[in-house]
């Protein structure tokens, strides 16, 4: 294991190619390892890409976002959202710049995903447990009264996860050490709040429902 100050002296600010090649004795083992990183992350950004576009596609095809009528058409030739994978493909390729500005500012965008993914978690789950769980009665799984236990503790776990997620990485706090992903959710529940008023609610009904009869 190198010395912990070589590591944070790297000039790149990225130590994990100098601490390979230290494990292993030679560049070449060292860029090994560091391809397996690389190739692990490339396959792992097509999934994202995937993902995040197919859900720009849905949201679009039930009228949940601005531009809908854009991103919610399928490519002919391909068979694919084309559009929405296109703009998500931009937004991705600038989200990756901003950390060439600013590491506190590309953390703060990683670190509130995870809070919206939270946030997107806990809300149903609450709004079940405030409404009586009447909704799952007829459920596979309804969970019985274990189910009223449960929806509280999964409420209390995800609280305690964003609020970790919305803590500095170090103290004392300054403006580089900032964890900003809290004033970020903020922005973004505002945003999408302030959609819903102006047009979400006269316009967007759900996903459809296609009848089985």
């Amino acid at each position: 294991m190198p010395d912990v100050d070589k590591l944070l002296a790297v000039p790149t600010g990225q130590p994990i190619g100098y601490l390979f090649m230290a494990a292993t004795g030679s560049a070449d083992g060292g860029f090994g390892l560091l391809f397996l990183l690389v190739g692990i992350q490339f396959f792992a950004g097509i999934g994202s890409l995937t993902a995040a576009s197919r859900c720009l596609y849905a949201f679009s095809r039930d009228g949940a976002v601005p531009g809908s009528s854009i991103w919610s058409k399928i490519n002919k030739r391909y068979g694919v959202p084309l559009h929405a994978l296109l703009l998500s493909t931009l937004i991705q390729g600038l989200l990756g710049l901003i950390y060439l500005g600013s590491s506190a500012a590309f953390n703060a965008f990683t670190g509130v995903a995870t809070i919206c993914l939270s946030a997107s978690y806990a809300l149903p789950v609450f709004i079940l447990l405030f409404r009586g769980r009447y909704l799952v009665d007829s459920a596979p799984f309804h969970l019985g009264k274990f189910g009223y236990v449960i929806n509280i503790i999964t409420i209390l776990w995800i609280l305690l996860a964003i609020v970790l997620f919305t803590m500095p990485t170090a103290i004392p706090i300054t403006p580089s050490s900032m964890n900003y992903a809290s004033v970020l959710f903020v922005f973004f529940a505002g945003v999408s709040i302030l959609w819903y008023v102006i047009s979400g609610r006269k316009h967007f009904t759900g996903p459809p429902v296609l009848s089985l009869e």
